[in-house]
């Protein structure tokens, strides 16, 4: 954190003006907010530390993975604002652009963009009788056919794409997948279909226990997870799927605010592990008198 704070000193003198950079923005020194994982089963540390921009105008946020050895892998640093957002991979030296903004009162603009491999996807999105109803054109780039059309509803989505048939080359077949949600016997009821493949989820949650099963057709595989919350620091997770017999449980106990232990097994690896994580959030400094 010290090196940290040595960037943010000229922001102090700044304060001697009233505290804004041309007037507008509020210069404070941000908060920044520092996490820390361990995996045991890898040997492996995940570092964050993240921190706002522009009075909350903006978000910056790096990442970083290290072994035992203290070599590092996996740098990326995101930058994030309202209309638009910057990800990049330090080791891959690629760019993730995302951007979205309001062309006109019920039309949004979206845009995506991966630089090294020169794909991306556009999308314009319509408000129909308010907010809650939407229809979305989207297409990739470069355009392969004719574009996907979603609509969305309060109840879920339905979307309409061109896909190429696998056994016939040059081919190309409408394929339709949606999703539907509602809420039955104090729970909720999800039905996801896709590829001739349909998915049924009923969630039940209240403020001790959830309880999730969920069947898939038309394997028929049938599984069924249950969560118990102790108290406020201790919870228990346990999933059994009934095809394989597989099943897996995940103990998790939070100590203080800031540091969580996880341990747990998984039979169909025959796996027992018990990372931990911890967080630390610095306080904002006060700007000197």
């Amino acid at each position: 954190m010290a090196e940290a704070k040595s960037q943010l000193q000229p922001v102090a003198a700044a304060d001697a003006s009233g505290g804004r950079f041309g007037g507008f923005f509020q210069v404070g020194r941000p908060k920044v907010r520092v996490t820390s994982e361990y995996d045991s089963e890898s040997s492996v540390f995940l570092h964050k530390a993240s921190c706002k921009l522009l009075d909350n105008l903006a978000k910056l946020k790096l990442s970083f993975r290290n072994n035992s050895k203290g070599e590092v892998s996996e740098p990326q640093v995101t930058f994030t604002t309202k209309f638009f957002s910057l990800h990049y991979d330090v080791e891959e030296n690629d760019a993730l652009l995302k951007t979205s903004f309001e062309i006109m009162p019920g039309f949004q603009f979206k845009a995506a963009q991966q630089v090294k491999a020169q794909q991306g996807e556009v999308a314009m999105v319509a408000d129909l009788a308010g907010p809650a109803y939407k229809f979305e054109l989207s297409s990739t780039l470069p355009s392969i056919g004719m574009p996907k059309a979603t609509f969305k509803f309060p109840l879920g989505e339905v979307s309409l794409e061109e896909k190429e048939e696998e056994e016939e080359e040059h081919k190309r077949t409408l394929s339709m997948s949606g999703i539907l949600r509602s809420h039955v016997l104090n729970g909720v009821c999800t039905a996801q279909y896709n590829e001739e493949k349909l998915d049924l989820r009923y969630a039940f949650k209240d403020e001790q226990m959830t309880f999730i099963p969920s069947i898939s057709l038309p394997s028929n595989a049938f599984s069924c997870a249950f969560k118990r919350r102790f108290n406020p620091s201790d919870k228990l997770s346990y999933c059994y799927y009934f095809d394989s017999n597989n099943w897996s449980v995940v103990y998790k106990h939070t100590v203080a605010k800031d540091y969580k232990l996880k341990a747990g097994y998984d039979s169909q690896v025959r796996l027992g592990w018990h990372p931990y994580g911890s967080e630390m959030k610095t306080a904002k400094q006060r700007r000197p008198q």
